[in-house]
């Protein structure tokens, strides 16, 4: 969120078991004058597209609306790089570590719907090793903006090299989008993929060693 949004916040509920110590625990925090002032104008909107915002079933919709979006959006707020820097250590080890199947869900810059699916990273160590946690919190810090997952895809990428200074970084990003689904061309079942990758797995063997290990099941 913008950084001249005022205090206070409040804290609603606390989810999930993300540890408190490094800062970056999960929580639903709002920003009680943006959400009166969001609610005022999703208000307006009910009207605007021929809703009546005083029945029953929508008198308290403008402020759970205001709620989820920032939520949504609660990835403006965060710092993936300080994340990453709250846990790295030390380690002589030089094969890649990889996590798949990171759950991931964001919005369309385009047109504000969610597109939804899986990130798989890895990287490959240069004398310091990051708590495997941090890699899927790096992926809803930037998923939790207004995003294209071609930028999505890079920002990850280039948060975790700039940080780690690893020998390489690869991301790959399968995801679905509702602005295709439910709108537009609305073809149900098609997957958008995309990838970027640096230092080692710029080579050929490595990058088909990375693709390969995301596409089995080894668990």
């Amino acid at each position: 969120m913008s950084s001249d949004i005022v205090k206070p916040m409040i804290i609603e509920n606390n989810m999930d078991d993300y540890d408190l110590k490094d800062g970056y625990e999960k929580r639903d925090i709002y920003n009680m004058s943006t959400i009166k002032e969001l609610s005022l104008h999703y208000r307006e909107i009910l009207k605007l597209i021929g809703e009546n915002p005083n029945r029953e079933g929508l008198e308290k919709t403008p402020e759970r609306v205001a709620k989820a979006m920032q939520f949504l959006t609660h990835g403006y707020d965060l710092d993936p790089e300080e994340i990453l820097r709250a846990a790295m250590f030390n380690e002589d080890y030089k094969q890649m570590v990889i996590v798949k199947d990171i759950e991931l869900y964001s919005m369309c810059e385009h047109h504000m719907i969610p597109f939804f699916g899986k990130a798989h990273v890895a990287y490959i160590p240069n004398g310091r090793i990051v708590g495997l946690s941090k890699i899927p919190r790096v992926v809803d810090a930037f998923a939790r903006r207004l995003q294209v997952q071609e930028r999505l895809t890079t920002q990850i990428k280039d948060a975790i090299n700039n940080t780690m200074k690893p020998l390489g970084v690869a991301v790959v990003i399968e995801a679905q989008h509702m602005c295709m689904s439910m709108r537009g061309i609305q073809k149900q079942n098609s997957v958008t993929t995309t990838s970027d990758f640096t230092g080692a797995f710029l080579v050929d063997k490595t990058r088909a060693e990375f693709i390969h290990l995301i596409g089995s099941r080894l668990h």
